[in-house]
């Protein structure tokens, strides 16, 4: 007794199609976490010891740590996903998890560098 319209089943599989993102998502994303990192790179630089007795100058560079840290982070899964999509996939896990660990160690380099 069920019709078209009123099958759950098939609206729920159009609903839930994978939709493709946009081509230059990845690269708007990398390059807005990229100048997050930077700018709280920026603002922990002209961190003064001094500056720092008083607790209410701690706000500016705990945000700047914990954005920079975010940012970092995210970055560097972002890019390791995108180098690991490029690469072919091992069956085994073991070894895929420690090619993950050594991208990751690698993007951590690259970005501690800067």
């Amino acid at each position: 007794m069920t019709t078209d319209a009123y099958d759950v089943e098939a609206l729920l599989r159009r609903a839930f199609t994978p939709v493709e993102p946009p081509e230059r998502l990845s690269e708007r994303l990398d390059s807005t976490l990229q100048s997050l990192t930077d700018a709280s790179l920026d603002e922990l630089e002209g961190w003064e010891l001094r500056a720092m007795k008083d607790p209410r100058n701690w706000v500016r560079p705990v945000a700047a740590a914990a954005v920079g840290a975010s940012a970092g982070t995210a970055l560097v899964v972002l890019r390791v996903r995108a180098s690991q999509k490029k690469k072919q996939q091992s069956r085994n896990p073991a070894i895929q998890a420690r090619k993950t660990a050594d991208a990751v160690a690698a993007e951590a380099r690259k970005l501690l560098r800067r």
